[in-house]
């Protein structure tokens, strides 16, 4: 699944960043900000009307995203148990 589709308040972890197209500057960005395998996060609020930004969380950080951004981080949501 797609961060951009992620529903909000749902907790999800980081799978990988996807590149648009060679040496993606947004794709490498996003990675050195912390979206790296494995890593838990969660949209915390997104725009009016469901459109952008998303504000995604990400430990004690949170980052205002685009969707096009976030839909370059592929996650797998976590199940509670």
């Amino acid at each position: 699944m797609r961060l951009s589709e992620l529903p909000k308040g749902s907790p999800a972890v980081v799978d990988r960043v996807d590149d648009a197209h060679a040496s993606d500057p947004i794709a490498q960005r996003l990675r050195d900000l912390g979206f790296v395998d494995g890593e838990p996060l969660r949209v915390v609020a997104t725009g009016p009307m469901g459109g952008d930004p998303l504000l995604i969380q990400i430990g004690s950080t949170r980052f205002a995203l685009r969707r096009a951004e976030a839909a370059r981080v592929s996650v797998r949501v976590e199940v509670a148990a």
